[in-house]
């Protein structure tokens, strides 16, 4: 990239933004003019900013707030005034703190529609910002179409593979029902939640019947950084549990000694997520791992936590981490079907 190149990219950019954003909020959200809408932003960051410009072209009769320049009582006065099905946008550099006001939970609470973005200065420079920003397209027929389709092989599979390169992570098991992340709130409670989407995940009915290996080429690391290893960490899984990680590196280490700390000596291995975003790939990274957990491939979740399933083993005990890694995926088989193979789903 040259500087002329940098130069333009802002520009460039928040026209993609613009037309990623209009499709979000006509397609996936069903925002309608009558309705109100918030926008509190804040300008610590370029990614920031350029969305930032993105909503208020698409809404131009929102109420705009700057987080760094009014005071929490000014926000939730604006909170106050809005009813249901009004939509709220958080574009955030970190995360906005107002004491022990959770604010999406609270929003949803309140029937609020929600678009969050999360720690965007976590996307560091200008090639990761474009990757952000490419991630927002929506295509429904895709997000849509692919998305149920996997749910409904992942719901009635009887077994599950996770073929890294020859090295295989069996789940002799049928599947908890999986759950969306697609853009499609219809029939769900709560409408909008943290962009960018396309995932659908669950994990297996009974975890002890996950045993195998599995490459990792990706993990979230302590500072919940995306940390990509010169070589691949193979994990070695028995009964659910990763029992060794062959060809680690010290931060690895660092993140199962934490897990072991924390939970009894074990790490577990729960989620099994089917990434499905097309503009994250092995190649195409961004260093914030909520982000980049949407990458088109499987991930897995290290560590007991995950609110959304509940297990016997977990009754009464600490359940304290919840780690993405990310498989270097060659083929995902559900039953004997092929669901994915070379960087694609193909159902």
């Amino acid at each position: 990239m040259n500087e002329d190149d940098e130069k333009d990219l802002p520009q460039g950019l928040t026209a993609l933004a613009e037309a990623h954003v209009r499709d979000i909020l006509n397609i996936s959200i069903e925002y309608t003019p009558e309705c109100a809408a918030l926008v509190v932003y804040d300008t610590r960051c370029e990614l920031a900013g350029i969305l930032s410009e993105a909503y208020q072209r698409n809404l131009p009769t929102a109420v705009t707030l700057d987080f760094d320049r009014v005071t929490p009582e000014v926000i939730f006065a604006e909170f106050d005034r809005l009813k249901a099905s009004d939509l709220v946008v958080l574009i955030q550099s970190t995360n906005f703190r107002l004491e022990a006001f959770r604010i999406r939970v609270e929003l949803f609470k309140r029937s609020l529609k929600v678009i969050e973005h999360p720690h965007l200065s976590r996307m560091l420079g200008p090639e990761q910002t474009r990757f952000y920003i490419e991630s927002l397209a929506y295509d429904s027929n895709y997000y849509r179409g692919v998305g149920r389709a996997l749910k409904d092989k992942i719901d009635s599979a009887p077994c599950g593979v996770v073929d890294s390169g020859g090295e295989q992570l069996v789940f002799a098991s049928p599947f908890e029902s999986a759950k969306l992340n697609i853009g499609d709130y219809s029939g769900m409670r709560n409408v909008g939640g943290q962009f960018p989407i396309g995932e659908v995940f669950t994990e297996a009915k009974d975890l002890e019947l996950v045993n195998g290996r599995v490459k990792v080429s990706v993990f979230g690391d302590t500072t919940f950084s995306v940390n990509k290893p010169a070589k691949p960490i193979m994990l070695v899984v028995s009964k659910g549990r990763v029992v060794e990680a062959l060809d680690s590196t010290e931060e690895f280490d660092k993140v199962l000694a934490n897990i072991r700390a924390d939970e009894g000596g074990e790490v577990w291995v729960r989620e099994l997520g089917f990434g499905m975003n097309r503009a994250f790939t092995k190649d195409r990274m961004v260093s914030d791992i909520g982000t980049y957990e949407r990458m088109c491939g499987i991930h897995l979740s290290l560590g007991a936590k995950h609110g959304l399933y509940r297990k016997p083993y977990f009754e009464g005990r600490v359940t304290k981490h919840h780690v993405d890694v990310f498989a270097a995926t060659e083929k995902v088989l559900l039953g004997d079907e092929v669901v994915y193979r070379d960087g694609a789903w193909v159902v």
